[in-house]
């Protein structure tokens, strides 16, 4: 009965146990600085007892003879699957290792061969206990480590000739199992093949038998219609012969309308006349049409002239709840020169000198500054009235002029409530830039009757610290849309572009909503002494209006610009700053910075000076196409109805004030 062959896998995990630690023998050399001094005298002492002889051992190292040697290892025939199987490349990686494991749980093992204990006295020869060589026989002792050195040589030979034949079945091993890996492959890919064949075939048959059960049914309905349809052959059959009478009464009746037929042509001819009469006075009423409206146009933009091409409107909000009320006499509105049915054009604000009070000891005086303005608006507006009152101004953008409308003063004082009106969508709170759009989108459309089409595409992006921002970027493009800079659209084009920025299509109010929305997460905030969330950016919502009447080939395109500029505060040179003070101490001196530079464009312009400083600022460069000779400006000025706000709110007045004063020459339309 021949040997049950082994697997290398086996062999190799089978050798792999055996390998150990080889046990270092004690050495049975005498310890280096002894010396054997052993005259001729005592040589005698070696025949006698043992209580003699142990005198002369004194100066004599002993070496202990009864330490275990280490055991012989037992090499393991090969058998012949190790002696027959292939070198293999040694490969590592998870799928070979994997392979490995595999093939190692698969199979059983042999075996063991029993190893021998380290310290266990080596085998007997003939099964004579080995003798103890005397401590003087040093020459024995050496012969046997000699021997036993020997020994431990040839087990090292044997030990590396059996790990390399280990290493080869590990080798052989690991191409198996790469062999076994791709043919696991090629068959895992036959097999979704084949089961995507079977579900392709599956679907197929599904269909068939659909198609079958489609086709039974269109069979029935046909049948079913063709019992139809010989039944009502025979009805008409039976139609055909009443129609053959009625057809020789409608012969004769014919007859008759001939007769008929020839007066009504002469009507027709008479009213075809009259349609193109008709038709000539259309085009008439057309022409003049639009002649009325170039005049409407005309007179329109002359009304706004007239009104000034550069406007300021003065808004006072109405006292929140938690301010102190203020005294009766701080805020006075008088009325116009027909009296209180006038609206509002002057401001009356009063001041006391407290430093004067105090040096003197009397009470302050009271100090009354007076400011008038195109409008003015008491607390008690409404964001309608207020639209009211730029609706035609707007209006404007839709002929081909540029409009600008931005709105000043301090922080607090309503600004971008004007601008894009207060939370929680209540329509009666609603800013200028939804009733604006609003109102331009009910315009487009009647004169879409006339023949005009118009395309709205919107911005919306911020000023922080001369930094243009992206108010409409989302997603991935949310602060890292890459740097945004103004450009020129083209060469040699006056039109100036945001790189980086989204312009967003346009043509209803839920639309312009969505992005104001969005707008309000990303703008820059910050709590201030004057406002829990005030604005520290200028936001610029611009609105492209493209115009066109294809039937006679006019175009007209201009930018409507909703500025709420960020609040204007004088800086405390007093006052210590800590990390956050820092930051907002930089914010303001550059809005501060901005809106000088704003006074100084609106100055250069109404002086008609040569050279205007556009580029000092990015918000001056951005809307320089909506402020120059051919733009119409409006500004509010937003001042606050408390007296501790007194300060500021003279500041914002003054500077409006020289603002009014300013005249720019007369607006052109841009038309093609």
């Amino acid at each position: 009965m021949e040997p049950q062959q082994r697997s290398p896998l086996l062999e190799v995990r089978g050798n792999v146990e055996l390998k150990r630690p080889l046990v270092k023998a004690p050495s049975r050399l005498p310890l280096p600085g002894t010396r054997f001094k052993r005259g001729p005298d005592r040589m005698e002492d070696a025949l006698e007892p043992e209580k003699k002889r142990t005198r002369g051992l004194d100066t004599v190292t002993k070496i202990a003879t009864s330490h275990p040697r280490p055991p012989a290892l037992t090499v393991r025939p090969q058998t012949q699957s190790q002696t027959t199987a292939p070198k293999v490349p040694k490969k590592t990686g998870p799928r070979c290792s994997t392979a490995i494991g595999t093939v190692l749980k698969n199979q059983k093992p042999g075996p063991a061969v029993p190893a021998q204990k380290p310290g266990a006295a080596p085998p007997m020869l003939g099964g004579k206990k080995p003798t103890k060589r005397p401590a003087w026989d040093l020459k024995g002792q050496l012969c046997d480590l000699n021997a036993e050195l020997k020994c431990c040589r040839e087990r090292t030979q044997t030990l590396n000739q059996e790990n390399q034949h280990l290493q080869d079945q590990l080798k052989e091993a690991q191409q198996q199992a790469r062999a076994l890996g791709a043919e696991c492959r090629t068959l895992e890919g036959e097999l979704a093949r084949v089961q995507a064949q079977a579900e392709q075939g599956q679907q197929e048959l599904g269909n068939l038998r659909a198609r079958v059960l489609e086709l039974e049914e269109q069979l029935g309905t046909q049948q079913g219609l063709v019992q139809e349809l010989q039944k009502e052959q025979v009805g008409l059959q039976e139609e055909r012969r009443g129609l053959a009478a009625r057809l020789a009464e409608q012969e004769r009746r014919l007859q008759a309308s001939e007769a008929a037929l020839s007066g009504s042509q002469a009507e027709v001819a008479s009213l075809r006349q009259e349609a193109a009469t008709q038709a000539a006075l259309l085009v008439t009423q057309g022409e003049r049409l639009h002649g009325l409206e170039m005049e409407r146009r005309r007179l329109h933009n002359q009304l706004q002239e007239l009104k000034g091409n550069i406007r300021v409107f003065c808004r006072v909000r109405p006292v929140l709840p938690g301010e102190p009320t203020p005294s009766p006499g701080f805020l006075l509105f008088p009325s116009g020169p027909s009296g209180p049915s006038d609206p509002p054009t002057r401001l009356s604000v009063s001041r006391s000198d407290e430093r004067r009070g105090t040096l003197s000891g009397t009470p302050a005086p009271t100090t009354r500054h007076d400011f008038s303005f195109d409008r003015v608006f008491p607390p008690g507006s409404g964001q309608d009235q207020v639209f009211e009152e730029i609706a035609m101004l707007v209006q404007s953008a839709l002929d081909g002029y540029p409009v600008c409308i931005f709105a000043y003063g301090q922080t607090g004082s309503g600004k971008t409530f004007t601008m894009e009106g207060g939370p929680g969508g209540d329509p009666q709170v609603e800013g200028l830039i939804p009733r604006a759009l609003r109102h331009l989108f009910s315009v487009a459309q009647e004169l879409g009757g006339q023949g005009w089409t118009y395309s709205f595409v919107a911005s919306y992006v911020e000023i922080y610290n001369e930094t243009v921002r992206d108010l409409l970027a989302t997603g991935t493009r949310k602060g890292q849309g890459g740097e945004c800079e103004i450009r020129r659209a083209g060469p040699g084009s006056e039109e100036l572009t945001v790189t980086n920025a989204r312009y967003v299509p346009v043509s209803c109010e839920k639309e312009v909503e969505a992005l104001l929305q969005l707008a309000r997460q990303n703008r820059a905030v910050a709590r201030t002494s004057q406002n829990e969330r005030s604005s520290r950016s200028h936001s610029v919502f611009q609105l492209q209006i493209s115009g066109e009447h294809a039937g006679r080939g006019l175009q007209c395109a201009a930018p409507l610009s909703l500025v709420d500029l960020a609040g204007s505060e004088r800086l405390d040179p007093g006052l210590a700053l800590g990390p956050g003070e820092r930051e907002r101490l930089r914010e303001t001196q550059a809005i501060n910075s901005s809106l000088s530079t704003l006074g100084l464009v609106i100055m250069a312009l109404s002086n008609k000076e040569s050279h205007v400083p556009y580029r000092n600022s990015k918000l001056t460069y951005l809307l320089q196409n909506s402020l120059g000779g051919s733009a119409k400006m409006l500004m509010f000025v937003n001042i606050s109805p408390l007296e501790e706000n007194v300060s500021e709110s003279l500041n914002s007045l003054r500077f409006a004030s020289k603002v009014n004063q300013c005249v720019i020459g007369t607006a052109q339309a841009n038309k093609k």
